[in-house]
């Protein structure tokens, strides 16, 4: 483990591997830099690219300086990109995808963007989230009800039936997601409660991410994910949609290696632009 010192103070905490372009790898809700998949992640990267695993803020070995803000979650990335070698392509899982996109749209020196089924909500009248999501979750975490809050990202955000959370409530890995409970509000914050409800994307929002963009996601995944990821791909500027076949949300790092992979290392530019918001939307499927 190393660390570096973020522009409030706090110090994040990452890893490093292997050599060749640099990748910062972004967890989504309740996820740190130890979590298998993104250890797996990073070691199949590393046969192709510098990789910086890293626990955001607040989570894991990185600590925070409160109060949080979105855009101290961004200068970490910048902190990072520094220690990387002054540039980065960055990689983000969910709601680490949304963090991973406002960074691209902050100025800071990104050369490439990847994101695995960003969780925005596209499809007027989805179940979820929950419309009083948002309040009830900032209630939970200031009363230090971390449990709570877990259950509740689980049901009304997630979707997940009462019966399965009682028994991940049993289980080891429900102290891991009580670790970064307090967390949740900042994967929020980085979606933009206007993009969870039914809303089209507004392109000027995002019209700043100009760096080749790779959106993926899985042939498994909910339709109302697979939406969200195709209305992202058509109005970025500069984006490819890929699908990955056997796919779910819980997400195959073997499956994706190689195709994030290719598309960190490869010199090919996207087309020039078209469809609905000036992307380049290549909706490809890839078999695993």
């Amino acid at each position: 483990m190393q660390t570096v010192t973020s522009k409030d103070g706090s110090r994040i905490a990452y890893d490093r591997y292997g050599s060749g372009p640099a990748v910062i790898l972004i967890a989504g809700a309740l996820g740190y830099r130890k979590f298998k998949q993104m250890e797996q992640l990073a070691t199949l990267l590393a046969e192709h690219c510098t990789v910086i695993n890293y626990d955001r803020r607040g989570r894991g070995d990185s600590t925070e300086v409160e109060p949080f803000a979105l855009e101290r979650e961004i200068e970490d990335i910048a902190a990072l990109i520094e220690v990387a070698g002054g540039s980065a392509s960055l990689w983000g899982w969910s709601s680490g995808g949304a963090l991973a996109l406002r960074a691209a749209g902050a100025g800071l020196a990104v050369e490439r963007v990847s994101v695995f089924e960003v969780p925005f909500m596209v499809t007027p009248g989805a179940p979820r989230p929950t419309p009083d999501y948002g309040e009830r979750l900032d209630a939970l975490v200031a009363a230090g009800d971390r449990s709570g809050a877990v259950k509740h990202f689980m049901r009304n955000a997630m979707g997940i039936p009462a019966p399965i959370v009682t028994l991940m409530r049993l289980m080891p890995m429900w102290k891991e997601l009580r670790g970064t409970a307090h967390t949740l509000p900042y994967d929020w914050a980085a979606l933009g409660e206007h993009t969870m409800y039914g809303a089209p994307l507004n392109a000027e929002e995002w019209a700043a991410v100009t760096a080749r963009t790779l959106v993926v996601y899985g042939a498994k995944s909910p339709e109302l994910l697979q939406q969200g990821s195709r209305a992202l791909a058509d109005l970025l500027p500069n984006a490819e949609l890929r699908q990955l076949e056997g796919v779910g949300h819980n997400l195959k790092m073997k499956a994706l290696a190689p195709v994030l992979a290719d598309f960190l290392t490869s010199e090919t530019e996207v087309a020039a632009p078209g469809g609905l918001g000036g992307g380049a939307r290549q909706d490809r499927a890839d078999h695993v």
